[in-house]
């Protein structure tokens, strides 16, 4: 009974539906950022230091072979990694979204 009124009437339909996706696009600007979903990529952080080692010398001794340890954990995008001139090593490895950060953190 009532999908028949609009069967019988689709300029009306039409018109219904475009209001919708107005309604919808207008909804879209106004709602403030804050109301997204947070969507970040897990994250685990490692720092090694190295005392009295010049940022060459970390990069050398420490951050290439745990670099090679830490490449393909399971669901890595990528990782980041700075040596510093007072030998301290940080490391930023990046999981997809939906990783478990736990697991993450065990494998690396």
């Amino acid at each position: 009974m009532f999908s028949e009124f609009f069967i019988n009437r689709p300029r009306f339909a039409v018109v219904i539906s475009l209001v919708i996706v107005i309604i919808g696009f207008i909804s879209i600007k106004v709602l403030p950022i804050q109301e997204y979903p947070r969507i970040t990529p897990p994250q685990i952080m490692v720092q090694a230091v190295y005392p009295g080692a010049d940022a060459d010398t970390v990069a050398k001794t420490v951050a290439a072979p745990l670099e090679e340890a830490i490449n393909g954990v399971k669901n890595m995008i990528y990782m980041t990694s700075t040596a510093s001139s007072t030998g301290i090593l940080s490391m930023s490895i990046v999981f997809d979204v939906g990783t478990d950060p736990t697991q993450a953190n065990v494998d690396v």
